[in-house]
């Protein structure tokens, strides 16, 4: 295994680009170092990010938010600004692993292992992040919700890799929340996750994305969810649709840690209950 400390974007894309075999980026490596001890796989090439300028840093942009690739969920968790703003994605950031993993792991990682149940993506999701992706061919944006495409797998082309969080701006009278089910009280993985991020104008809810992770191969954006939910006060009706479109949007498995119809079931009843959080969340600012 050859290990690799470049220091810039530049340098780790041709280092990419031009290796052979396994490839993995270290960030904080919370996922590959665990994957390495246990067999389940060994690179040929491991890319060290953490050098890179930048990578550490939680910074305001025009457009919102950017994250650096290497920044940590505790990092995230003590950043007043951000958290005040976007609680949903900090929370769900702070679900990922025990105290001392939260000093490691990143956004960035959560999202590249390509979990179902990864916690993160779900409230990212209905964040409306994007992340920029740099490699051979230049740098694009690509939103959250199109790097999975299937457990263990990502969008992601030899020679790419994520250089960059963007979390859009929050704006007036919006919030968001995230909520998961897991069979332990603490230091488990999601059996089923949900994110809401929502705006209000008054008591009416004017805009609205559902997310849902462990229900599917991907995290999902449940559009029929989030229309459910537009144009109304949060009443116990709009709930009832909340719930229904959330559990028929699932394509779950039966494992040892939920069935089929347990998932669907709980990812109506996390639906409801996100949305709630994020409704009243959004009111506290009107």
């Amino acid at each position: 295994m050859q290990y690799h400390t470049p220091g810039s974007f530049e340098d780790a894309i041709a280092i990419a680009s031009f290796a052979e075999g396994v490839t993995r980026f270290l960030a904080g490596g919370t996922d590959v170092l665990v994957q390495l001890r246990a067999d389940i796989v060994t690179p040929d090439n491991l890319i060290d990010v953490k050098h890179i300028d930048g990578v550490t840093k939680i910074e305001r942009e025009d457009s919102g938010w950017r994250i650096g690739i290497a920044v940590s969920g505790a990092e995230m968790s003590e950043h007043p600004d951000l958290h005040n703003e976007w609680p949903g994605i900090v929370e769900a950031m702070d679900l990922v692993g025990s105290t001392q993993i939260q000093g490691r792991a990143t956004l960035t990682g959560n999202l590249c292992n390509g979990s179902p149940a990864a916690d993160s993506v779900p409230a990212m999701i209905a964040a409306g992040v994007s992340v920029s992706v740099a490699g051979p061919n230049g740098t694009r944006k690509v939103a959250v919700e199109d790097i999975p495409v299937a457990p263990g797998r990502t969008s992601l082309e030899k020679g790419e890799l994520i250089s960059a969080v963007h979390i859009p701006a929050r704006g007036s009278d919006g919030a968001d929340a995230y909520l998961r089910f897991i069979p332990r009280t603490e230091m488990d993985i999601a059996v089923v996750g949900c994110g809401v991020n929502l705006r209000r104008d008054g008591k009416t809810i004017t805009e609205a994305r559902v997310s849902l992770g462990a229900v599917a191969p991907t995290a999902l954006l449940v559009e029929e969810a989030a229309e459910a939910i537009i144009g109304t006060a949060l009443d116990d009706a709009a709930l009832e649709t909340l719930a229904a479109a959330a559990s028929a949007a699932c394509n779950p498995i039966d494992d040892k840690r939920g069935t089929i119809k347990f998932r669907k079931h709980v990812a109506g009843v996390l639906a409801r209950r996100t949305a709630k959080i994020a409704y009243e969340r959004a009111g506290a600012s009107i």
